[in-house]
């Protein structure tokens, strides 16, 4: 029997219908209820929505970290690859009880390569509005490319180059 006191959920019916597939899909993929209070690892994290594009001879690296808070981002750079990772702590404790829960939360990372030639004074970052911009000075105009030579095996051998 329902409980009378319980508040109502205005989405009940839409909801419903979204979270019992979810569930479905849930347990086929994990055999189990629950899959929420298990320990996140690198296959289950959540990673960020990351946007990269050109602004004049600049690379711009924008990640979406919205509910994150500047103290929980870091940002590192070596061997050519930038890492930006962090925490997304719950900002509801306790007892409650979610309607939806669709948000992930804990640790993430994100590491994108850069263009070779790249040096740590070439990059800078800011935070506002949930994101981090990150800009590397110079990063679109850097050559990524080189030339290979192909050759193939077979008789009547003929070279080729890939671009």
């Amino acid at each position: 029997m329902p409980d009378q006191d319980a508040p109502r959920n205005p989405f009940e019916g839409v909801t419903d219908y979204f979270s019992e597939l979810n569930r479905m899909r849930q347990t086929g993929l994990h055999g189990r209820e629950g899959h929420e209070e298990r320990q996140r690892t690198h296959a289950s994290a959540w990673v960020p929505a990351t946007d990269i594009y050109v602004d004049g001879d600049d690379l711009v690296i924008r990640v979406e970290v919205a509910g994150v808070s500047p103290d929980d981002v870091s940002l590192a750079f070596a061997h050519g690859a930038l890492t930006v990772s962090g925490n997304r702590r719950p900002e509801v404790e306790g007892d409650a009880a979610f309607y939806v829960r669709e948000r992930f939360y804990g640790e993430f990372r994100r590491v994108i390569t850069l263009p070779d030639g790249t040096e740590p004074r070439d990059i800078s970052a800011e935070f506002g509005n949930g994101l981090v911009e990150i800009t590397v000075r110079g990063g679109a105009s850097r050559p990524d490319t080189s030339r290979i030579e192909l050759r193939t095996r077979s008789e009547g051998a003929t070279t080729r180059s890939l671009e």
